[in-house]
């Protein structure tokens, strides 16, 4: 696999200071997002936060991504570790076919059925760079924040040990209480 990886700079931000590196793998451009004394952590927290653009940024109430994206960073910022920004938008349809799969959405299929429909599986994510991003940071343990079991399936597939899990949990609104209920009924997410 071709990765392309840019140098490590610095990143001010209102959570606190970290630093930066970004992972090209063909048209796709990941990020890892690590606390300042990142290097001298032993057994350091990760998140592997999948990117959607419509929480993240324009702070959609239909999921809980930009919620847990800002607890991610606040944790990090605070006890040390690592948020890889995982740009696959959609579970890896595309920002169309996500926008799409709203539209069926408000139509009253869940994010599941609404992938089904427009051809794609529930979940696309092919996580394959972040194999890359742990070697790259010669990471063994970790703490992993996280609710999804596909994640944490994939990263034990490639050898890295889960020395301790922390739920991502953070409020429901009316607008993704649907969504959150898919995700623990439908694919087993932990809250």
């Amino acid at each position: 696999m071709n990765i392309e990886k840019s140098n490590i700079a610095n990143l001010p931000t209102k959570y606190g200071k970290f630093k930066i590196r970004a992972y090209k793998q063909g048209n796709q451009e990941h990020l890892s997002i690590m606390s300042e004394e990142f290097e001298k952590i032993e057994i350091p927290y990760v998140r592997i936060h999948s990117e959607c653009l419509t929480g993240d940024t324009l702070g959609s109430l239909k999921c809980d991504c930009q919620n847990q994206l800002d607890l991610a960073l606040k944790f990090i910022s605070q006890h040390g570790g690592l948020v890889i920004y995982h740009r696959q938008e959609g579970r890896n349809i595309g920002l169309l076919n996500k926008v799409n799969a709203y539209a069926l959405q408000d139509q009253g299929r869940n994010t599941i059925e609404a992938n089904l429909e427009l051809g794609f599986g529930a979940d696309d994510r092919d996580y394959s760079i972040v194999k890359e991003i742990f070697e790259d940071l010669n990471l063994k343990d970790i703490k992993f924040i996280t609710n999804n079991p596909k994640k944490i399936d994939y990263v034990e597939s490639i050898g890295i040990n889960i020395v301790e899990r922390i739920p991502a949990i953070t409020k429901s609104n009316k607008y993704n209480e649907h969504y959150i209920n898919t995700k623990k009924e439908h694919m087993g997410h932990m809250f």
